[in-house]
């Protein structure tokens, strides 16, 4: 199917099916259980529709097609305020990961579970003294007749108290051997060992976690990659991380700023101000279609994706830094449901320029690997 077919086919199912895919209590999912509820639903319906499985390869329950079928749904999906944009991306960043480094039958048996809904999963990766330093990570993986034995610590997982699954790299070469002693693993979240305490962020949600991993145990065929290779399937992953799954988060800013324009008394806002956020706004947006694009296209997305995570933590900022003006008491806690989320929406936008790694580490690599401006000092 092509992306216009698609789109208009969509849009009509969508329109048919809009009101049962929304809350039926208003904004009682405005908050993380009830979002993942929220988006396990909207999931499971597109996914036996056939929604969701346009733009995955049919030999992990796909139905083949350019990945911008299932760019365009998550898009269409963020707009209509159906599902939230940061737990929806995270399909878009590790179901890629197991299509192209799983073993066949993993893949095959674990995909559709993350797109239709059944499972949520998350990312193993920073620690606490790793982390824009991912290679200096000290959780290990020792293998031990048949299986790999993780014994270490994670910090900043999402989702990490509700996931089945895990994408995890741990240590398994000497720690001198930096990138080439790593390995990435698919981890269960319910093996023995294993312990997770969520951590509240600035704006009220319990989003990241802490994992403890004592000898837990993973079958080896369960690893992703090449023993002692799994940075080449971190690299692989965290530009979707940047890139394509921000396409998203753009739907999301381009309705929210409509929504502040539309909610904002006359006067007072800036004009200028305003013209600024829409200016980076369509910027980023043309700038991550066109790697939207690239990837159907059948490029390999790398260091050019951080071009992308700058202009999205920027533009960001640039929208909710209108709300104070804009609306003015919003801000308070204790307010009405509508406010509550003007507030949580701005306070999670002071983070825009940290998470999915750093803007200075974002600014570095453009520097050294794009601008060739040399090592740093």
């Amino acid at each position: 199917m092509d992306l216009e077919a698609f789109r208009a086919r969509l849009d009509a199912w969508l329109h048919q099916h809009e009101e049962e895919l929304r809350v039926a209590d208003g904004d009682a999912h405005r908050n993380l259980e009830g979002d993942l509820r929220q988006l396990a639903k909207v999931k499971r319906a597109t996914f036996d529709a056939g929604w969701m499985r346009w733009g995955w390869p049919e030999r992990v329950g796909g139905l083949g097609g350019s990945t911008l079928l299932r760019a365009y749904l998550g898009e269409a999906l963020t707009r209509r305020d159906l599902v939230e944009p940061g737990i929806y991306s995270m399909t878009e960043v590790l179901a890629p990961t197991m299509v192209d480094h799983a073993p066949p039958d993993l893949a095959a048996a674990m995909v559709p579970r993350l797109l239709s809904g059944d499972e949520t999963w998350c990312q193993g990766f920073s620690e606490p003294a790793a982390g824009s330093n991912l290679a200096a990570l000290a959780c290990r993986a020792v293998r031990d007749d048949g299986v790999w034995r993780v014994t270490g610590q994670k910090v900043w997982t999402s989702l990490a108290q509700y996931a089945q699954r895990c994408v995890l790299l741990a240590r398994t070469g000497p720690a001198e051997s930096a990138h080439a002693g790593v390995t990435a693993l698919f981890v269960d979240m319910d093996s023995p060992g294993i312990t997770v305490r969520p951590i509240e962020t600035m704006h009220g949600v319990p989003e990241f976690c802490e994992v403890f991993l004592d000898e837990v145990r993973v079958p080896f065929e369960r690893t992703l990659g090449e023993v002692d290779h799994g940075w080449s399937v971190a690299m692989d992953l965290l530009p979707y991380e940047r890139s394509t799954a921000l396409w998203h988060r753009g739907a999301f800013l381009h309705r929210r700023l409509g929504d502040l324009l539309a909610e904002a008394p006359a006067g007072s806002l800036d004009a200028t101000a305003v013209g600024q956020a829409y200016l980076q706004l369509f910027a980023l947006r043309a700038r991550s279609r066109r790697t939207q694009h690239r990837l159907a296209d059948g490029a390999r997305l790398g260091p050019e994706t951080s071009v992308d995570k700058i202009m999205l933590a920027t533009t960001e900022q640039s929208v909710f830094e209108l709300v104070p003006d804009a609306l003015p008491g919003s801000l308070m806690a204790g307010q009405d449901p509508a406010s509550t989320r003007w507030r949580s929406d701005y306070l999670y936008s002071r983070a825009a320029t940290i998470y999915g790694g750093s803007l200075e580490i974002q600014r570095n690599i453009v520097a050294r690997r794009l601008l060739e401006l040399g090592p740093e000092r």
